[in-house]
């Protein structure tokens, strides 16, 4: 198993720099795995992570734990928190981990020498007991883990737009299979010329503002 430094070494040398958020990330990973009694870095896919921010601290909790975007086993739901949820996908156990309020006050003792805040948490969130840096909760997916997961080979084509879905991602509406761009959950707009799409019971114009779940709240 590798040690804390040679983590944050590698965490580093993707950054070009090592701060807070990324020794963050890699305690959390490394603590996670404590609890949940895996050896990390994982060398398989038992570990699934959610992370709720992308950048440093993400990148902390990947190089623990090797759970990454493109091996599958890394979910961004991003919230803008330091924090992330650990699933054994073999238990169903999920442990969601978040620094403590008073983290960056907790640090500076840790580090008595260092010349700012900054530094005082970069240097203590190394020294610190894990207990103290995290808050940890056990929690329930609202989205069971096998169906986040999926299983491999599974393909659907879009009867509107006529595109490749995996991993189950399709969306059934009256009879049609649908991607979730063309259901309505679009994150995007194209700009080119309108195309109008009629099914029965869709009704899309593309070049036009799309009224889709979340937009109303101010989707992120």
């Amino acid at each position: 198993m590798p040690t804390l430094k040679e983590l944050l070494d590698t965490t580093a040398a993707m950054h070009r720099h090592l701060c807070p958020r990324q020794v963050s990330g890699v305690r959390m990973g490394l603590y996670a795995g404590e609890l949940l009694g895996l050896a990390l870095p994982q060398q398989d896919k038992r570990l699934f992570t959610i992370a709720e921010t992308d950048g440093c601290a993400a990148d902390g909790i990947s190089v623990a734990t090797n759970c990454w975007v493109g091996r599958r086993t890394l979910l961004v739901e991003d919230y803008g928190k330091v924090a992330a949820t650990f699933v054994d996908t073999q238990t169903g156990q999920a442990l969601r981990l978040a620094p403590r309020s008073s983290v960056r006050h907790a640090a500076r003792p840790y580090a008595p020498q260092t010349a700012s805040k900054w530094e005082a948490q970069l240097v203590g969130y190394q020294l610190m007991p894990a207990e103290e840096l995290f808050d940890v909760r056990e929690v329930v997916l609202r989205t069971p883990i096998e169906q986040i997961i999926s299983r491999p080979g599974r393909k659907a084509l879009c009867a509107a737009c006529g595109e490749e879905i995996m991993n189950e991602r399709e969306v059934a509406r009256d009879g049609l299979i649908l991607c979730r761009s063309c259901a309505g959950q679009s994150y995007y707009v194209r700009t080119a010329e309108a195309v109008e799409v009629e099914l029965p019971g869709v009704a899309l114009a593309l070049g036009e503002p799309l009224h889709h779940c979340g937009q109303e709240e101010g989707w992120r």
